[in-house]
């Protein structure tokens, strides 16, 4: 990464994707959109400009306002941001004159002339120029005259981006920096000089030193004792650190910031350190004086130590520590799929993992073709084609395993894709997981079968974060954050075993399609999480093992739907659920007439027949698996965790909205101040 601080000195960018902002902590939130741009970048050929400012345009536009503390100072935000994979980022310095732009100055004179940018990405509330009256508009209305795009970043992205800032705050205030450390992507760091104290640790055989942070508005986290990690010419020392007013000392000398290095004995003043803050461990206490004081520090240090070697422990989950995980490939006639997909499986198992092929009674040679290139795969023959549900149901009662990933023939893996996935397991409280879904036949764009993470509007119609209907979008890092979502797809399903087996599966009847939906209806009925983790990526054929836009697949679509939401909705919401279902069914069945799909409208038709004509098997199964769901209860009920109240079918055909950002209405949660936790 190139960094520029003078405007003069810039080069001439080719096809520059520029963003704009002060990117203070460049947390999780900030590095997606980083990635974003980069990518962005990558596939223009151009190249990825990150503009940021020095110093924060907050302290001279307020310069009244002392509550501003920075998360990183400009030399931390270059290192993290060349992290990212960025090609240029551009420190601007930051003064009246500058403020004073207008907005359209701003445009032409800072952001044309010096960058001419062939993409702008923005968030939907950023503002520039004097008393910061320019905005995404003004920008779009300059675009076909410079002809740049303006890509606006969602207001779902842009908040959660702000409110991670605000908890990292929160967190470094309250000590709680294994919480920042989560949020930001890293442990929080503080880099300072050491300056000459009293030298009262040597007295006690605890030498520290004092440290001098390196930038005035850097945030210092609560006072109390810490255990921390400190580098320094190339190396890293385990240590403990001390902030606060040392009251036993009571010299008056107000906050101090005091480290001991553990098994070092050189002489550390005037040396830069970089502190690395691991664990909170205590508060400021009342002390009897010296001696009591030496004894507590005995105490400190023992406790520093057990935090360094437990996160050093747990700072990566090594293979035999991941759960015992069976992939599993359900094929029919998918000897072609195997031939092609089937190695990047094999090739990207893990030490506890291993591969298995259920053969749904296959008319073709899969079975003398696994048996003859892949000796070392097992598998599993079925004496009938029992479709996607019920041929995972029978073929799973003779696996064992701690997880189950249910893996479509026609998908490809990448590397690492297991290991991003399999310690999410870790929680019990998970009960699936599903990677990023990308279409193997352009790899730039979301597929069909999950997309990124599977949603739920409030009549039961499913969407992902990058698939609305058949509206898939490109993926540019948008959605690349991992989150609780509401279903994961079939086509690349990791599921906890036990949970599976409790509740007996999936539903024999559904053949195909859906059947993954209600099965993760029902894990969130029981408390269980359902995830995305887009860090692990899949490429999907999509339609190889069922043809998408065929009469069957609309049949099997809208009768398993209509079934899956009978058997998990709320008694009161089942009242007023039909009518208004039959009613956007029948608009379905319109359309398809308007599309000269006359074979579609009787699958909506049968569907709904077949639903009518066995209610009362399904009024049974509802209260079966009611009473299966309370006995492997694992916590308080999750459905609204995914679930949108909101209709995607008025979204999609009344307002033109074909982006999940479109409909998913931001929710935005800051939470309270609460004490230190460990």
């Amino acid at each position: 990464m190139q960094t520029h601080f003078r405007l003069a000195d810039l080069p001439r960018f080719r096809r520059a994707v520029i963003t704009i902002g002060s990117f203070d902590g460049v947390h999780r939130g900030h590095q997606q959109l980083l990635t974003r741009i980069s990518r962005m970048a990558e596939r223009r050929d151009g190249e990825s400009v990150v503009i940021t400012f020095d110093p924060h345009p907050r302290t001279v536009l307020r310069p009244d306002d002392n509550s501003l503390r920075l998360l990183t100072t400009t030399r931390e935000k270059i290192n993290f941001c060349a992290e990212q994979g960025i090609d240029h980022l551009v420190v601007i310095p930051f003064d009246r004159g500058f403020s004073q732009q207008s907005p359209t100055e701003y445009i032409e004179n800072f952001l044309i002339k010096n960058f001419t940018p062939d993409r702008i990405v923005i968030g939907y509330d950023h503002r520039f120029g004097k008393d910061r009256a320019g905005g995404v508009d003004l920008l779009q209305y300059y675009a076909p005259t410079y002809g740049y795009e303006v890509v606006e970043i969602a207001a779902q992205e842009v908040d959660e981006i702000t409110v991670s800032s605000t908890k990292i705050r929160r967190a470094l205030q309250a000590g709680q920096v294994q919480k920042a450390a989560n949020l930001m992507g890293r442990a929080y760091e503080l880099t300072g000089t050491v300056v000459r104290g009293q030298q009262i640790g040597r007295t006690l055989d605890y030498p520290t030193a004092n440290l001098q942070p390196d930038h005035p508005l850097k945030l210092v986290p609560a006072p109390g004792i810490y255990a921390v990690r400190a580098a320094f010419e190339g190396c890293i020392y385990d240590g403990m650190l001390y902030i606060g007013d040392r009251p036993v000392i009571g010299d008056g000398r107000g906050t101090t910031i005091e480290l001991h290095l553990f098994d070092y004995s050189g002489d550390l003043y005037g040396e830069t350190l970089t502190v690395s803050f691991i664990r909170y461990l205590r508060g400021e206490m009342a002390l009897g004086g010296m001696d009591a004081l030496r004894d507590q520090l005995v105490v400190d240090e023992a406790d520093a130590r057990r935090a360094l070697e437990e996160e050093r422990l747990a700072s990566a989950v090594p293979d035999h520590d991941l759960p015992d995980t069976a992939i599993v490939i359900l094929n029919y006639n998918g000897r072609d799929y195997l031939e092609r997909y089937l190695s990047s499986v094999a090739d990207n198992l893990t030490p506890t993992s291993r591969l298995i092929v259920a053969d749904n009674a296959s008319t073709d040679d899969s079975v003398a073709y696994l048996r003859s290139n892949h000796p070392a795969v097992e598998v599993i023959e079925l004496t009938e084609n029992l479709g996607y549900a019920a041929g995972y149901n029978v073929a799973l009662q003779k696996v064992r395993a701690e997880v189950y990933v249910l893996l479509n023939s026609d998908v490809r893996v990448t590397p690492g894709w297991l290991e991003a996935v399999l310690p999410k397991f870790v929680d019990p409280t998970v009960g699936a997981v599903q990677p990023k879904v990308l279409a193997e036949h352009e790899p730039g764009c979301f597929e069909y079968a999950g997309a990124s993470g599977g949603y739920l509007d409030f009549l039961g119609y499913p969407f992902c974060r990058g698939r609305v209907f058949g509206h898939m979008e490109r993926d540019e890092g948008q959605y690349d954050c991992p989150a609780e979502i509401f279903w994961a797809t079939g086509a690349a399903f990791f599921v906890r075993a036990s949970a599976f087996h409790d509740l007996q599966g999936f539903e024999p009847e559904y053949f195909a399609h859906a059947e993954e939906i209600d099965l993760c209806w029902r894990l969130k009925r029981a408390g269980y999480r359902i995830l995305v983790e887009p860090a692990a990526t899949v490429y999907h054929v999509g339609g190889g093992t069922l043809a998408y836009d065929t009469p069957r697949k609309a049949y099997l679509n809208f009768r398993n739907t209509l079934v899956t939401s009978f058997k998990n909705e709320h008694t009161f919401r089942l009242i007023w659920w039909l009518p208004v279902r039959l009613l956007l069914d029948g608009a379905a069945a319109l359309l398809f007439l308007f599309q000269g799909k006359l074979e579609h409208i009787y699958s909506i038709l049968r569907a709904h027949l077949d639903f009518y004509r066995n209610l009362p098997r399904w009024i049974r199964r509802r209260v079966r698996r009611s009473q299966e769901i309370e006995a492997c209860r694992v916590g308080p009920a999750r459905t609204d965790a995914g679930r949108v109240a909101d209709s995607i079918a008025l979204h999609y055909f009344l307002l033109g909205h074909k982006r999940f950002s479109q409909v998913v209405i931001p929710q935005v949660e800051v939470e309270p101040r609460t004490a230190p936790t460990n």
